[in-house]
């Protein structure tokens, strides 16, 4: 008889989904891996923010800046209710983000993110992803003014 699979590994086999979900670009497939009431906990933002669709605006932010963007997750590990995940973003900036116009730069850059899961949905994640080193890639340097 096989073994029932544990709470963990359903955890992991959400979180690989949903970042392959987003690889692809797929965003409302995305939004319904998450609970009604999903908690976005974002550096730089005093308070949580909340609902799946601030989570969308965020991830379509990305999309339109980087339309070939690349996600490989480099670490996964969950314990309880959580999942933990290194992961590693590459792309090209080929459209407006955070106000800086395309420069068809490659960037690479990456995140810590922690999850935690209710039920077979994302319920809140906790990102730390490294804006500086990407907001350093994109901005203009002295020679483009």
């Amino acid at each position: 008889m096989a073994e029932m699979t544990t709470t963990t590994e359903k955890n992991l086999a959400l979180l690989r989904t949903a970042y392959r979900t987003l690889e692809r670009g797929e965003l409302d497939a995305c939004v319904e891996l998450l609970t009604e009431n999903f908690i976005a906990n974002v550096p730089g933002v005093p308070d949580p923010l909340h609902g799946p669709q601030i989570w969308r605006l965020g991830a379509q932010a990305m999309w339109e800046g980087f339309p070939d963007l690349q996600i490989s997750v480099e670490d996964m590990f969950g314990a309880g209710d959580k999942v933990a995940v290194r992961v590693h973003f590459r792309g090209t900036h080929r459209g407006t983000f955070q106000g800086i116009p395309a420069t068809d730069r490659q960037v690479s850059f990456r995140s810590v993110e922690l999850y935690r899961i209710e039920g077979d949905k994302i319920a809140e994640e906790w990102v730390a992803p490294d804006m500086i080193s990407l907001m350093q890639q994109i901005s203009p340097t002295p020679a483009d003014h």
